[in-house]
């Protein structure tokens, strides 16, 4: 998901039922939700928006994991340290973790509980990368791509290179690849003045660094012994076809395509041409970590994410609510769904827009009266006058 449409989840999410808190975490290799409140609820509510807005269908569903209270902590401590990403100990994982918070902090939809989990997630990644040696071994895809190429080419002195994209991952890959020496690498993107304005940035005066505008971009190709692609398009960008144009003017020539997009850039039907060799993130993946647990620092870094995990799940335990507390969330819950289809039953049936926001506003209104009366309840039995507490 694109950030404003993260940010439109997020907001549509914080009215479902059964949610107290939420934030959506969509990276290139992930999306995942992030929800404080009742576990059966909360995923339904999460299923419903799905189909309505993505059409998600019912056999898709297993294609999803629910993690739930210590397993859900467990996972985000070691997605923010880098220990679930495609290369173990990746640095900008960090970074994505703090911007999802923001945004769902900016939405109002992270309060007390979820700011405290995403509070003690950054503090673990920060130990693990004072205290283990993870990070001083950390291979970025783009560094996965120019090992793979220097290993079937040798040098990339005399080779013609191709980039797809002017994003962060191209960027990264044009440098590296200017460090090893490459001296004929030209940019194809959409947005050709992002493309000219990278050119300037870090080709400075070097010639090795062009730009290629979009309807030169087969003409280059044809010529291509390498070709990275790092884009954010939604679908491909180079297809089989793609491929069969090229075809007649390459006569055979050998060509190395690598995709560091997710989702992917590049057909996978065109390894099916002679003399090409395309590898995605799952290739890069099992030639630089086969995942054996081998990493230096990584099993210390679980040990670290495995004793936090416990220590801060007894904290969230000794200062969580009273059963009575839980039992009365509970039960306007209950009563909010029963009114809610009979109202249904009775006025409806409802278009979905309307079903949806009726929904919500029942939901709102009964999770303001939960919050306001646990508060309540909560002063009274601690002996102190009743006070508001934010994010509840």
């Amino acid at each position: 998901m694109s950030g404003c449409r993260q940010a439109e989840v997020v907001s549509m999410l914080s009215q479902g039922e059964g949610i107290e808190e939420v934030l959506v975490f969509s990276t290139c290799n992930r999306t995942e939700f992030v929800v404080w409140g009742d576990a059966t609820l909360a995923v339904n509510s999460i299923l419903r928006l799905l189909t309505a807005e993505y059409d998600l269908k019912l056999r898709e569903w297993n294609s999803f994991y629910r993690l739930l209270d210590e397993q859900a902590l467990a996972h985000a401590f070691r997605v923010s340290c880098g220990l679930d990403s495609m290369c173990i100990g990746e640095q900008h994982i960090g970074r994505q973790v703090a911007v999802a918070w923001q945004q769902a902090r900016n939405a109002g939809c992270s309060g007390q509980h979820l700011d405290a989990v995403l509070r003690q997630a950054l503090a673990i990644r920060r130990r693990v990368r004072r205290e283990t040696p993870l990070a001083a071994y950390f291979v970025s895809p783009p560094q996965a791509a120019l090992h793979l190429a220097d290993h079937i080419f040798g040098s990339l002195a005399s080779r013609n290179i191709v980039v797809l994209g002017a994003g962060h991952l191209a960027q990264e890959t044009i440098r590296l690849l200017l460090k090893r020496g490459a001296q004929s690498v030209w940019i194809a993107n959409r947005t050709e003045a992002r493309a000219q304005a990278l050119v300037s940035k870090i080709g400075g005066q070097t010639s090795a660094l062009r730009f290629c505008p979009v309807e030169q971009r087969d003409q280059h190709l044809a010529k291509a012994d390498l070709v990275i692609s790092a884009t954010s398009a939604p679908r491909f960008i180079f297809t089989s076809d793609d491929m069969k144009r090229l075809v007649p003017e390459r006569r055979g020539r050998k060509l190395i395509m690598i995709d560091l997009a997710l989702p992917r850039d590049i057909d996978p039907a065109v390894r099916e041409f002679e003399g090409v060799l395309q590898y995605d993130l799952e290739d890069l993946e099992r030639a630089v970590e086969p995942r054996t647990g081998t990493r230096a620092g990584a099993e210390e870094a679980e040990r670290i994410v495995l004793a936090s995990t416990k220590s801060f799940r007894s904290q969230i335990v000794a200062g969580g609510a009273p059963p009575e507390l839980t039992a009365l969330r509970l039960r306007l819950d209950e009563i909010c769904r029963q009114e809610l289809e009979s109202f249904r039953v009775e006025q409806g049936p409802f278009p979905k827009d309307q079903d949806r926001l009726i929904a919500a506003v029942t939901t709102r209104i009964t999770h303001k009266i939960a919050g306001s009366l646990v508060r309540e309840l909560k002063g009274h039995s601690d002996g102190r006058a009743p006070r508001l507490t934010a994010g509840a």
